[in-house]
């Protein structure tokens, strides 16, 4: 495809699938108010599906990244010389990067430098977890940064770098039709025998808000989607389990695997401790396992924000080497693991990392936990209310194009 030169040209740059999700949702915001833009850029199958010229994939960014790091770096820097000669050859009006801070910073630098690239960053970097510095760069070479966590603004003014908060993506992925605010489980199944809750689509009485009784509790398990996660975090989870199952007989697991790759993992980690047969493996986005669960044990992440939006009680965990975990005291700056709990400011869902992260403390935490989930279910509504409202692609893509103005 050769550009013309008489449409706008926007390049996105991203590194990774969550980047490709977001970028694919901002695009579809931007093109509704200017259909004619050209876009291209580094990317996936989200982007992809919306017309832009990929002239490099993540898939080979990430095709060997966990393993082999000598490759990884080879892909980076076949990336970075693609990106080169496109500004050379096709000289974009904007640059939007999003996320892969490594990768983009560097870009944004040499584009800034080079050409003058205006450059807009959606989804910055998490300065405020770890590498302030980068804070410079941004300010250096960044026009407009677009804020998804209310924190980020304060350190971002006080930095001087011209920003907006947009609100948070996610809440457009997961919309308040999901949430389980303010319904007693023990009412649920008599208001849908009067009539009293609509079953509009994302409020279905089997899967949204599981087993009517506690009696019969549903308990996901989500391990994370990194190899060395699942690794070190499912047998914690599936011992953990077992002790659950061994107090209540009747409770059943659900475990998150990201893709069949994934999937293939833990079943392996899985087969010798089935032998009850409590446990189901269900692939793909973890909304399925929101919707049939009364509680969670997560991985620390992003999917454990996503949980909140959704209002499912959940028990954050997570375990690293000595030497990791001794690193990250010393480089992370920041109070709480769980993204729900930095938002609110207190601890909204338990956390139990390290040491804490065994079976014994994690199994007592869910008896706790399942007493009272009504109270844990309510007071993750609050997370909903502090990111304010749900259009994060919409407003990005505004300031987007203001910028090509």
């Amino acid at each position: 495809m050769n550009f013309l030169g008489k449409n706008r040209h926007i390049m996105i740059l991203t590194g990774e699938p969550s980047g490709d999700f977001h970028a694919g949702t901002l695009i579809k915001a931007m093109k509704l108010r200017k259909p004619d833009l050209y876009i291209s850029g580094i990317g996936g199958p989200c982007m992809k599906a919306q017309n832009v010229e990929l002239f490099f994939s993540i898939e080979q960014l990430s095709a060997m990244g966990l393993t082999e790091v000598i490759f990884q770096f080879k892909y980076i820097k076949q990336a970075f010389d693609k990106f080169k000669f496109r500004l050379r050859s096709q000289k974009p009006d904007l640059i939007i990067l999003i996320d892969y801070p490594g990768f983009n910073l560097k870009a944004a630098q040499y584009a800034k430098q080079k050409y003058n690239i205006p450059i807009f960053y959606y989804i910055t970097p998490k300065v405020w977890a770890w590498k302030p510095s980068r804070l410079k760069q941004i300010k250096k070479f960044v026009d407009h940064a677009a804020l998804i966590f209310p924190f980020e603004e304060k350190l971002y003014k006080k930095a001087k770098i011209p920003s907006t908060y947009v609100g948070n993506p996610l809440l457009d992925d997961f919309p308040e039709h999901l949430t389980r605010p303010f319904l007693k489980k023990s009412l649920v199944k008599e208001s849908f025998a009067k009539g009293n809750i609509s079953n509009e689509p994302g409020l279905d009485k089997t899967s949204l808000y599981g087993p009517t009784t506690l009696s019969e509790p549903t308990i996901g398990l989500l391990p994370g989607s990194r190899k060395a996660e699942i690794n070190n975090l499912l047998e914690i989870m599936l011992v953990t389990a077992q002790k659950i199952n061994n107090k209540i007989k009747t409770a059943k697991f659900l475990i998150s695997a990201a893709s069949s790759i994934h999937g293939e993992r833990i079943k392996k980690i899985l087969e010798p401790h089935n032998k009850q047969n409590i446990f189901q493996v269900i692939q793909g986005r973890p909304l399925e396992i929101f919707k049939q669960s009364d509680l969670l044990i997560a991985a620390s992440g992003t999917v454990t924000l996503e949980a909140a939006l959704c209002c499912v009680p959940t028990i954050i965990i997570y375990k690293m080497s000595s030497i990791s975990y001794q690193l990250a005291k010393i480089l992370v700056k920041v109070k709480y693991a769980g993204l729900a709990n930095l938002i609110a400011g207190s601890e909204m869902m338990p956390e139990l990392l390290q040491e804490d992260a065994n079976p014994e403390k994690i199994s007592n935490k869910v008896f706790s936990m399942l007493e009272n989930l009504e109270y844990h279910e309510n007071r993750l509504f609050m997370v909903r209310r502090l990111l304010g409202g749900a259009g994060a692609s919409q407003r990005a893509a505004r300031i987007a194009l203001d910028l090509i103005k």
